[in-house]
């Protein structure tokens, strides 16, 4: 499984219901897409507490196909063309555990960590997911890892508001959620 991530940072006066809109009129399309365990539509809005105005979907894909597929389509195109070309974010899932109906979300958190050098990686892998298997009212609880950057990724999904969240985390508003 992989995890992918792409993040568009917007003006602060920008108009939200632009992405809002985007995301009703164009969210059901990835529904039943091919390989695709998962894709949120996110958005966070300055003026709601996010330090920036957002649209950040984030993908669970059963396969590497399903991601290339996906980016080298139609609506990625479509994407590029009107919000420009952006960095494409991508860990390998060490852990995912999902609730069997994800229709109900209405929030995600993500949380991107650092890892140091010359961590027991190993060790680090058994902790984070023993530590994301912990009981959770989370709708799905995903864990990835990226050599290249070097960091953890923990994006979650709720179906109320979280209560507590690490400092650094990023919570958004999920629009819309398409399932295989």
């Amino acid at each position: 499984m992989l995890a992918m991530e792409y993040s568009f940072t917007l003006p602060a006066d920008y108009d939200m219901a632009i992405i809002e809109r985007r995301i009703r009129d164009k969210g059901p399309m990835l529904d039943g897409f091919p390989l695709l365990r998962f894709k949120a539509y996110l958005s966070a809005k300055k003026k709601d507490g996010s330090a920036e105005n957002l649209y950040a979907p984030f993908y669970v894909w059963d396969h590497p196909d399903g991601m290339s597929n996906f980016l080298t389509g139609p609506g990625f195109a479509a994407l590029t063309r009107d919000f420009g070309w952006p960095r494409v974010a991508t860990w390998t899932v060490w852990h995912a555990k999902l609730a069997k109906d994800l229709s109900v979300t209405r929030f995600a958190s993500r949380e991107i960590t650092a890892i140091a050098p010359y961590s027991d990686l190993a060790a680090l892998r058994q902790a984070t997911t023993e530590a994301a298997s912990i009981a959770s009212d989370a709708l799905a609880d995903v864990v990835g890892f990226d050599p290249t950057a070097w960091t953890l990724v923990r994006f979650r999904l709720w179906r109320e508001l979280p209560k507590a969240l690490a400092g650094d985390a990023q919570l958004y508003d999920v629009g819309h959620i398409s399932l295989p």
